[in-house]
């Protein structure tokens, strides 16, 4: 049976329709989930009462953090640049291989420990000097609404805002949010619809048709994350077709983060991700085209390195989440032959390093 929806949690959610046999149906992502009254949808987190739909976890959040940019990750955007992190609760796929878990398959709101309207998180991120929010830990998909309003009061600050995501949404709904997005890294989870449907509930498609919008129809800095979980999506064939679609669709300059998978949730008895085929994957990108292409979660230096795609140059050396040399002109070009680096980037003062700072948040 499902929870019951409490009174402090019936915010009024948009995207829904009645259907004729009574129900209502949500329209926000691909699930089309269909409620009779007082159920919620398969994220958890939206649900019907009073014959609407409601968000329930608007301006309840599972945590704030202030982190890297590069830890979400994002090499091309404001590199060194703090960041000031948020989620909610539950998630719109079931990833079986799910890294925050503990939040994203929460049907608990004891995780809602912190609150905090859209007006007190831009203000703490302007006080914090914060170069830009993100909407990350669970898939903001699902608190499209409060993740809309956060975004519009932090753009009235000066501050930025990020969306990491699975990319699993509707068209209408897709086109709102990204609208108030200045950046987003989508987990582009796998190249085959079979491993969507099994390992995560959801399908390729819907993801393919982000990305594409995000890249042709918008200004929205784009990055990919692709975590290689062994025996599952690390095929070289697949890597490789992965690769060449996305440098046909998207574009030769989008940086792909191939990201190491260590057991969790349902995936315990999965090893971890060697090393050695983090840095195949990324030999495989780059021979079909791609310039940018990373390695994560282990200590690579090449592969967390940023090169010049003009003359080869190192440009913006990281080891994990800390640059060791930064090169880029202030303009964002390469000091030595002028090539232009693909993102977005200003005046380099320094780096806020690997630092991780949890902070409460005052509505006051």
């Amino acid at each position: 049976m499902d929870e019951p929806i409490g009174i402090a949690e019936r915010y009024p959610a948009r995207y829904w329709h009645k259907l004729d046999d009574g129900r209502i149906q949500c329209d926000l992502c691909p699930r089309d989930c269909k409620l009779h009254e007082g159920q919620r949808g398969a994220c958890f987190v939206r649900g019907r009462i009073d014959d609407a739909m409601v968000l329930t976890t608007y301006g309840r959040s599972s945590g704030f953090c202030v982190d890297p940019i590069e830890k979400k990750p994002l090499n091309h955007f404001h590199p060194g640049s703090s960041i000031l992190s948020f989620g909610t609760a539950g998630c719109n796929l079931a990833c079986k291989f799910c890294q925050n878990w503990d939040i994203s398959k929460s049907r608990s709101f004891d995780k809602l420990a912190d609150q905090a309207s859209p007006q007190a998180i831009a203000r703490t991120a302007a006080e914090l000097e914060c170069k830009s929010v993100a909407f990350t830990y669970n898939d903001p998909v699902i608190f499209a609404e409060y993740a809309m309003d956060v975004a519009d009061a932090c753009h009235e600050l000066g501050i930025q805002t990020v969306a990491v995501t699975a990319g699993y949404m509707h068209d209408q709904p897709r086109r709102e949010f990204y609208a108030r997005m200045d950046a987003a890294n989508v987990d582009l989870k796998a190249f085959t619809d079979e491993f969507y449907f099994r390992q995560t509930g959801a399908h390729l498609q819907p993801v393919l048709d982000t990305l594409k919008y995000l890249r042709q129809e918008t200004s929205v800095w784009v990055e990919l994350t692709t975590l290689l979980i062994p025996g599952y999506n690390d095929s070289a064939h697949e890597i490789g077709q992965m690769s060449e679609w996305i440098a046909r669709e998207l574009g030769t300059d989008v940086p792909l983060h191939f990201t190491a998978f260590h057991p969790d949730y349902k995936m315990t008895d999965i090893p971890p991700t060697p090393p050695g085929k983090l840095t195949e994957a990324r030999r495989i990108a780059q021979a079909a085209g791609l310039l940018h292409v990373y390695t994560g979660n282990v200590h690579d230096l090449s592969g967390g390195t940023t090169y010049c795609s003009g003359c080869q140059h190192p440009l913006i050396v990281r080891d994990w989440h800390r640059i060791n040399d930064y090169a880029l002109t202030e303009n964002g070009t390469c000091p030595h032959c002028g090539t232009p680096l693909a993102g977005q980037f200003g005046k380099f003062t320094g780096q806020f390093g690997r630092q991780r700072i949890p902070l409460v948040i005052c509505n006051n």
